[in-house]
């Protein structure tokens, strides 16, 4: 499960701001999520229950923003809604697709006391 591994890295940099943002405790987490970043969001948030216990996120609310898939089709100039990496496009049929959103996480907001 690479989500309990991709949590511990979301709490270094929880950690590494609460050191240089000067704050003691975490309250939420927003997260974005993309449809192909091959993250469960349910799987993320049992990690994320284990791997904050004890820091200073231990009792933070996850919010997870689920983010769609959006590929560039060469053929059609144009962007379209994909599910998976190798949808193809809705309008031609192509596979000449070049993902340009959906397949990353980040940390967008903190709520911090």
């Amino acid at each position: 499960m690479h989500e309990m591994s991709l949590c511990e890295s979301v709490l270094q940099i929880i950690e590494h701001q609460a050191q240089t943002q000067h704050y003691r405790k975490v309250t939420a987490v927003w997260l974005e999520i993309g449809a192909l970043s091959g993250v469960e969001p349910e799987a993320m948030r049992f990690s994320f229950e284990v791997v904050m216990q004890g820091s200073l996120a231990e009792a933070a609310r996850l919010e997870i923003i689920e983010l769609p898939g959006i590929a560039w089709c060469m053929p059609c100039g144009r962007e379209v809604p994909v599910q998976q990496i190798y949808d193809a496009c809705p309008h031609c049929g192509s596979r000449q697709l070049q993902i340009v959103g959906g397949d990353q996480m980040r940390i967008k907001e903190l709520e911090v006391e």
